[in-house]
């Protein structure tokens, strides 16, 4: 056995065990690859008796770094006493607003209510008064990011051993947050008597402690669709006496969080054909026209949450968040005003944008130079470009896809209802441009802001939101795209940017 000290704190370990299997998920310590030494991002700084460098480190890892102890956790063995020290965890960017439309109050809960949107890379939750009121906010990271950055991931980590760690780890950051705004509202425990909990199929699946075996395999076919009651205890939740709603999902990859983003949308109460799309890990959309819902789910990947890219992070102090040309030179923004550390998706899109009209990338995704620099230290890669490639052309193919299917010209949509936390940060004339979205949608674009949170909030708010959630998510069709050749034309010609200005 070995002392293994992380963070000051110490333990034993076996020889053998790698950093990664010691640090626990609390620790907010991320591997969007899943540990296995493709992203290089979980750095940690390690001395003592440890295993050689492997060939993932040397990859990723700079002379610099090497010298002054950095290692990847995923490929590190502990071969006797040692010491680890984490990187603190910082405050990202989460977006927890968003418009509703109106509507009258006539609340679920007696005392107090809070909304939850499990998000596959945040979490967002709120706390409601029965006069509306909103008593507090709070977000976090889903530590769940310890076993991938994406569902797929998570899925297969579940079905290796890892479910109960999964669901466990889930539990504890949603009730981190709950007594974070019970705190804040100066209220008990026991005031909360009915929580809202969102997401998508997977994290439902997951905060349940369901196998996701289902998910993983053909035909896809959710035996759990939710609308169901839950006691809040069964949860290990704080507020043990509440009653714990999970909207229901529309399909295996298409969620509850969507389901509640179309209720707070309000696309689907107007007789013209309108789109939502959900730009994340996930990349859902939906589409109205003449009063059926169609819905998809595209495997987008988190690219534009920052994992896999050479310098991508999420929406921190140090990350450039957004850039523009000035005089033909790039001039970026970073968050908290620091020094460029790293690019958050929606510098990515602005990024790509000016090279774009610098004539420095051409329609192929072909850089002229590789790296190309954007801020600072901070640089896009060739690999990076062509990450987003595929996450991009992802994305605006799922929509095309759906209008093609129903018949759909892009003029006849009046609107594209964008949300998430990550689409009210983007520049939509950017995103158009890179074709993130189809650009010809861009002057009828709506940013909603967490609309999968706004509608969790009207549940709890109005009881009588609950049937209609339920009647939208039953009655969606979902379109398998893994089997679309309408997609996969659409994906293909997706890949390319365009050559000119639109």
């Amino acid at each position: 056995m070995a002392r293994v000290t992380i963070n000051g704190r110490t333990a034993e370990a076996e020889s053998g065990s790698l950093l990664s299997e010691l640090i626990l998920p609390q620790n907010e310590f991320d591997m969007p690859c899943a540990g296995r030494g493709r992203c290089g991002k979980c750095r940690v700084k390690a001395s003592g008796a440890l295993s050689e460098l492997s060939d993932a480190e040397r990859r990723h890892l700079s002379a610099d770094e090497i010298r002054s102890g950095i290692r990847l956790a995923c490929c590190t063995r502990v071969e006797g006493d040692c010491s680890v020290t984490l990187e603190r965890a910082q405050a990202s960017q989460i977006c927890s607003s968003g418009e509703m439309p109106d509507f009258s109050l006539n609340p679920v809960f007696s005392q107090c209510g809070a909304a939850v949107d499990i998000g596959t890379t945040t979490l967002s939750a709120r706390l409601y008064r029965t006069d509306g009121a909103l008593l507090a906010e709070s977000c976090a990271k889903n530590p769940q990011g310890h076993w991938g950055a994406d569902v797929i991931s998570r899925i297969e980590a579940a079905l290796h051993g890892e479910l109960t760690a999964l669901s466990e780890s889930i539990r504890r950051a949603v009730d981190r947050l709950l007594e974070e705004m019970i705190r804040q509202a100066g209220i008990a425990a026991d005031a909360v008597d009915r929580l809202v909990i969102t997401g998508n199929t997977a994290m439902l699946y997951l905060f349940c402690g369901i196998s996701p075996d289902d998910l993983s395999c053909a035909p896809f076919e959710a035996h759990h669709l939710f609308g169901e009651l839950f006691p809040a205890q069964r949860f290990g939740l704080s507020c043990a006496a509440a009653k714990v709603y999970l909207p229901r999902c529309m399909s295996a990859f298409v969620g509850a969080d969507i389901t509640t983003a179309l209720l707070a949308s309000d696309i689907c109460s107007h007789e013209a054909t309108r789109l939502l799309i959900d730009i994340g890990t996930n990349g859902e959309a939906a589409l109205w026209h003449k009063g059926k819902l169609l819905c998809c789910s595209t495997a987008a990947g988190p690219a534009f949450e920052g994992a896999g890219l050479s310098m991508g992070m999420l929406g921190m102090v140090g990350a450039v968040d957004h850039a523009a040309l000035q005089n033909g030179q790039i001039r970026a923004h970073v968050i908290g005003e620091a020094e460029p550390r790293g690019i958050c998706g929606s510098g990515v899109i602005d990024a790509l944008a000016c090279f774009l009209e610098q004539g420095i990338l051409d329609e192929s995704g072909l850089l002229d130079d590789d790296p190309t620099p954007v801020a600072g230290s901070v640089s896009m890669t060739q690999k990076d470009v062509r990450m987003i490639q595929l996450a991009k052309s992802a994305i605006c193919a799922g929509l095309r896809t759906m209008m093609q299917l129903s018949g759909v010209d892009s003029g006849d949509v009046a609107e594209l209802a964008v949300a998430g936390g990550f689409g009210s940060y983007i520049d939509l004339a950017n995103a158009g441009r890179i074709g993130l979205i189809p650009p010809e949608l861009v002057p009828r674009a709506r940013v909603l802001g967490n609309a999968a949170l706004n509608g969790a909030s009207m549940l709890l708010l109005n009881r009588s939101f609950l049937p209609v959630s339920e009647r939208l998510a039953a009655a969606a069709e979902t379109v398998n795209l893994s089997t679309s050749p309408e997609f996969l034309e659409e994906y293909t010609n997706g890949m390319f940017f365009d050559s000119a200005e639109e």
